[in-house]
């Protein structure tokens, strides 16, 4: 029998990527689970692929409906589980808190204990939390390292937290073969829109194409970040299963690449083919509370899978412009935000 991966919120930027890359780099089935309602612009070169079951597959479940997680893990009895479903946007946490808590934590338990009472199957688990969890570190905690405490900043970082404690407490109590990460900023081509640089990429993209005024709405603009490419990401997440899967391990992983989110803006509107662009504020872009220091210190998952980031910022960000100019040449049509 095929080994076989499955991929919870393989619809998103992160899911759809790790498909591609295991589909590239592996033999596997990859089987991807989604809720019905989920748009699939990120997978759609691979739509052909499952409507004749060439490797890939897709499953309807949601985190919040316990029988269809059992359905999902009886129907694929997988061999490794990459948990990337969530409600990932940290500026909707504050104005749907409770739907973010119930997603990303009793959302992950129900995965987790559907996968433990699938019978004799003992998946390699990936439980994917977030550099969020770190929240506001006081600047002499740079970089950031494994232990250091969690200061969430938002619902969304709280319950990402909830999430990273959940995986661990599985590990711990049940011998589940699950691991934690706690991936820094990535970003790159399908980036969400909601997202600070592909909401700034997008606007670049629609002021060239002469659809919005040559101006940049921003948010803050002083958070300092550490930046990866959503595929170097995703190879992490491969070594992590396959390069000797520690049970209850947790790692941060990130990049080397650190600016400012203004400095990351500026690179862009240096690579615009538009030079008259202006950048305003826009209160309605700040969140409550941010976590302004997000550094990593990734030796100890470096040091145990020999994990390095491979592209650079400066190819990120042409990409992810790139990826917007395209879909703004389609011909779609795209909220302003």
């Amino acid at each position: 029998m095929a080994t076989r991966a499955l991929i919870t919120g393989v619809t998103g930027m992160v899911g759809s990527h790790l498909a591609d890359y295991l589909l590239a780099s592996t033999d596997w089935e990859v089987h991807g689970m989604c809720r019905w309602r989920s748009p699939l612009d990120n997978v759609e070169h691979l739509l052909e692929r499952a409507n004749t079951g060439d490797r890939v597959f897709f499953h309807d479940g949601d985190l919040n409906d316990y029988a269809s997680m059992i359905d999902v893990i009886e129907k694929t009895r997988p061999d490794y589980v990459f948990h990337l479903a969530a409600q990932s946007y940290p500026t909707t946490s504050f104005t749907s808190p409770f739907q973010t808590l119930e997603t990303n934590i009793i959302g992950t338990a129900k995965l987790l204990e559907a996968i433990r009472r699938c019978g004799d199957i003992q998946p390699v688990v990936h439980v994917c939390a977030s550099s969020e969890v770190f929240g506001r570190v006081p600047r002499e905690r740079l970089p950031i390292d494994e232990e250091c405490g969690f200061h969430p900043a938002s619902p969304y970082a709280i319950s990402k937290a909830g999430t990273d404690l959940v995986g661990r407490y599985y590990a711990e109590a049940y011998g589940m073969t699950a691991m934690t990460t706690r991936m820094f900023t990535h970003t790159g081509p399908r980036r969400g829109d909601v997202f600070a640089e592909s909401t700034f990429a997008k606007q670049i993209a629609l002021i060239e194409a002469d659809l919005l005024p040559p101006v940049v709405k921003t948010g803050n603009l002083n958070s300092l970040r550490t930046w990866s490419d959503v595929r170097d990401a995703v190879e992490a997440y491969y070594l992590l299963v396959t390069v000797n899967p520690t049970p209850g391990a947790y790692y941060n992983i990130g990049g080397t690449f650190t600016c400012t989110v203004q400095e990351m803006l500026d690179h862009l509107l240096s690579i615009s083919t538009r030079q008259d662009i202006r950048v305003e504020t826009e209160q309605a872009r700040l969140r409550p509370l941010d976590a302004d220091a997000q550094i990593p210190d990734a030796g100890k998952f470096k040091r145990h899978t020999g994990w390095e980031p491979k592209i650079s910022f400066e190819q990120t960000m042409q990409d992810l412009l790139d990826y917007w100019r395209q879909r703004v040449r389609g011909g779609r049509r795209f909220l302003s935000r």
